[in-house]
């Protein structure tokens, strides 16, 4: 059982089909087919299932696919810490962040960084917090810069970086901003334009209009928050976005409960050693962030 074939395990298991892995691995079909081919001869059992162009895994599948991600994740923790040894600030470092944070954070952290360290080759996927941390989690990923969810997991190790708070906005002519005081049963009266429902922002939101018991009229969801601030600022409804999005198209909506404090940081995963390059980020993220 080599490595090259868990890694097409792996990326098939993600992908959903033979093509889509051969194309995220830079290989042929025929590549990706024989690789599996090798590790269900090995293992004595099918590890798909297909039905039509899609692929499941099958019950022996589904069994291998936590080890394999151990495997490959012990390899890989194996490589850093000899590569550490020598005291090199090289490779490839591989993190996930939102668009939103690699738009409005990160740009001066990734500026010094590759200026510190110009033989570091970043790898950087733009996407949603929530993928990024379970990219992290199944060891995809090294570091995740991301919006922290509201509950501290104790499956991966985080750290807050920037305070990021949120605020209830709307365009400046919607019904709401002539308010003089908004509660949050009147915000319900309106068309709500908010983060998609598998993401931390969007369950701060609901869990405090359901602590009020309070139903939210949700007209539009997106993961993008610049988005829903184009949508905002049109008039199509209120939302919740950072502060630092505030501005002469948005205004703050005089709301008389407060939103819980939304943080932005780093995740890692806690059995994992980080590379030279990983340690040298956080590094440049904390200081760049303290600036």
């Amino acid at each position: 059982m080599d490595t090259h074939s868990l890694q097409a395990f792996l990326a098939v298991t993600e992908h959903g089909s033979f093509s889509a892995a051969a194309e995220a691995l830079f290989l042929t079909q025929p590549a990706i087919s024989k690789r599996i081919a090798l590790l269900e001869e090995q293992l004595g059992a099918r590890l798909f299932d297909r039905i039509g162009r899609q692929v499941h895994l099958t019950e022996a599948g589904r069994a291998l696919l936590p080890r394999a991600r151990g495997i490959l994740r012990d390899m890989d923790d194996t490589v850093r810490a000899i590569s550490n040894l020598s005291g090199d600030v090289s490779g490839t470092l591989r993190i996930g962040t939102s668009h939103h944070i690699g738009l409005h954070r990160l740009p001066p952290v990734l500026r010094r960084f590759s200026r510190q360290y110009p033989q570091v080759q970043l790898d950087i996927h733009f996407i949603d917090s929530e993928e990024a941390w379970e990219g992290v989690l199944h060891g995809d990923l090294e570091l995740g810069v991301v919006t922290l969810p509201p509950e501290p997991d104790p499956r991966v190790k985080s750290a807050v970086i920037w305070d990021d708070p949120l605020v209830f906005m709307a365009a400046p002519e919607h019904p709401l901003a002539q308010e003089k005081q908004v509660t949050l049963a009147m915000l319900t009266g309106y068309s709500a334009i908010l983060p998609s429902p598998v993401t931390f922002t969007r369950r701060i939101v609901e869990n405090l209009f359901d602590e009020h018991r309070l139903t939210l009229n949700i007209s539009m969801s997106t993961n993008y928050l610049e988005t829903i601030y184009m949508m905002v600022s049109i008039g199509l409804g209120w939302s919740v976005l950072p502060a630092t999005m505030l501005d002469g198209a948005v205004q703050a909506l005089p709301v008389t409960t407060a939103l819980p404090q939304r943080q932005l940081g780093y995740v890692m995963h806690p059995a994992r050693s980080l590379s030279n390059a990983g340690r040298h980020f956080l590094d440049v993220l904390q200081t760049t962030a303290g600036m």
